[in-house]
């Protein structure tokens, strides 16, 4: 059976996380250790709550270089949620908190006069050259967006109040703004299909 590290980054609700992975077969180890982020197979950083929280957190634990490094190189990771924005350089949501910096680019506030937080289900349109995205609905959460797939990087697009980014991927790194652990039958095959990826890579 294989084994998933998922990260504790704060207030992630890593129980409904770690139920998706338990159903695709596998162990799921919750850490905050360095070490351990470093040398897992499989990493999920999920992420709830404000962009400098989980910021502070991460550099409380040490776990920046690690986590920043694993992406760079292309090492099975999957990020969740906030997970996805902390992977950019800053955001409009904590002025002067840093991220990963793994994507050159700045999180900024849904789209003025619709409903923030974004709750609910949304379309996935996903980019021709994708290999573990598919078009779909999934369920999101958030008041913070990317606003373009980064040079590199593969996509999938989303709209409230204007396009932006549902989740990024390269190789066996997938970001998603959105909750496949929520998300029913097509974001549990997504977390499989994830694992499948991550596998050819281990």
């Amino acid at each position: 059976m294989s084994e998933v590290v998922l990260i504790r980054t704060g207030t992630a609700n890593l129980a409904s996380v770690a139920a998706a992975f338990h159903r695709a077969g596998c162990e799921v180890r919750i850490s905050e250790k360095p070490s351990e982020a470093a040398e897992a197979g499989r990493l999920v950083l999920p992420g709830v709550g404000s962009f400098g929280a989980v910021a502070e957190q991460i550099d409380t634990l040490g776990l920046r270089s690690t986590l920043a490094d694993r992406i760079r190189e292309g090492r099975p990771t999957l990020a969740i949620c906030l997970g996805l924005q902390i992977l950019a350089e800053a955001s409009e949501e904590s002025p002067g908190a840093t991220g990963l910096g793994v994507i050159p680019t700045t999180a900024t506030a849904l789209s003025e006069g619709v409903r923030k937080p974004q709750l609910g289900w949304n379309h996935v349109m996903v980019g021709d050259t994708c290999r573990i995205l598919r078009d779909g609905a999934a369920y999101f959460a958030n008041s913070y967006k990317i606003d373009a797939v980064p040079d590199g990087w593969s996509g999938a697009l989303t709209d409230h109040g204007g396009s932006f980014v549902a989740a990024i991927e390269r190789g066996a790194v997938l970001a998603c703004q959105f909750h496949p652990e929520l998300s029913g039958v097509w974001g549990q095959d997504l977390v499989e299909r994830w694992l499948t990826r991550a596998g050819k890579v281990v």
